[in-house]
This record gives structure tokens, sequence and C-alpha cells, in this order.
């Protein structure tokens, strides 16, 4: 476990170091339209965001209407976030997604590009925190990158998780976990751990995805 620890700590030093260039980096084509990748997604009242980052799916939910309570364990990400959504119904919380638990339920759990960064060995540990933040009929959402992302990282192997190499502006690199989700397989795994799920490519390397527990 020791080995996981550790590239978990690499990769929470990742996000904190990659806040205030991860909008230059990670904007392209398929993310530039948040709208409309959500469109299809049963988003709906008071949503938790989980790994919000620097707030760019947040604005997206709360200018909607929607009341966003919204998750991040870099302070650097939140504080970006927080200048994204001024003026906006969203509540902020500062905390490690793989030890937090929500204080109360709410009808939305929403995660962009967090799914996949969750180690294997703590998939059924993190969809049981979502299923803990959901009220009865609630669902979760979700958008992450699909097998066609892989070709564009830096895959290693021999870690403890699946995982890619990411290179900052001035040239440091950090090891994070990186899956990438098959749609069909996705599916199957959520079934087998108590949801109702559909999970859908979008584009060329996304996959859009709701749960409800069964």
């Amino acid at each position: 476990m020791g080995d996981l620890d550790e590239l978990l700590r690499d990769q929470a030093a990742y996000y904190r170091a990659v806040a205030g260039e991860y909008d230059r980096a990670y904007e392209s084509e398929d993310l530039r339209s948040l709208n409309e990748l959500a469109e299809g997604l049963p988003i709906h009242g008071d949503v938790l965001e989980l790994a919000c980052g620097t707030g760019q799916w947040t604005r997206m939910l709360a200018a909607r209407g929607h009341r966003v309570t919204a998750v991040d364990a870099a302070p650097e990400m939140l504080a970006i976030a927080r200048e994204r959504v001024a003026g906006l119904d969203v509540e902020f919380v500062q905390a490690d997604l793989f030890t937090w638990r929500p204080p109360r339920q709410f009808d939305t759990v929403f995660f962009a590009f967090w799914l996949s960064h969750v180690p294997p060995a703590q998939l059924a540990a993190f969809w049981r925190l979502v299923e803990g933040a959901l009220r009865p009929g609630g669902r979760a959402c979700f958008v992450d990158d699909g097998p066609g992302q892989q070709a564009a990282e830096e895959v290693l192997a021999g870690q403890a998780a699946p995982a890619v190499r990411r290179r900052l502006e001035d040239g440091s690199a950090h090891r994070i976990v990186k899956t990438f989700a098959d749609p069909d397989r996705l599916t199957q795994t959520l079934e087998g751990l108590g949801w109702s799920a559909r999970v859908r490519p979008v584009r060329t390397k996304l996959v859009v995805g709701s749960a409800a527990v069964i």
C-alpha cells in the first residue's frame, strides 16, 4: 500500500502545482463546450461536485441555477474556482476525497475527469462515498477520458495503479493515477457494485455517464 500512497501524494502535488496553468494546459475542443457535454446528463437540484478543480464545471452548474457544493483537495485550484464563480450560489470545501465524507445528502453528485484518477483498488470505496452523498432517487453524473485519450498520455509501467506522467511548464514531472474508461466495461463494473448505469462515448476521446443505486 505504501507505493500507492506515494503515487497518490504525487498526484495531489501535481494538481496543486498545475493550478496556475491548468486552464491553458487542458483547454481543448472537447472541453470548450461544457454545456453541450453535460446536456444529456440528469443533473438537477442540489449538486455536490467532486474534484471541482479551477471551477470550469462549477460555473456551468451554478449558472444553470443549481445550488452547488464544490470539493477539491488543492487550495490553489479552489482559489481560482472562487474567482470564476463570484456571485453564484456555490459553497467550496477543501478536502481529500479519499478520506472525506459528505455532511449531508444531495440530489446530484457530479464529477468531471476525477473517476479516472481513482485507483482501481479504491473504486468500490469511492462509489460508496457517492452513494452516501445521494438522496433517495438521486443520481451520479460524470464526464471523463475514454480509451481514445490514452495515446496522448505518457503511460507508465510497473506502478501501484494505472498511471501516467504529466509535465509542467517548468519541465518538472509528476505521476498521477490514470485509467481510461471503456463504456461497456465501466457499465458492467458499476452494475457489479450495485448501480444502474448508462455510460456512452462522446466525440473521440470522452465518455459521459450517469448512475443510480439499484
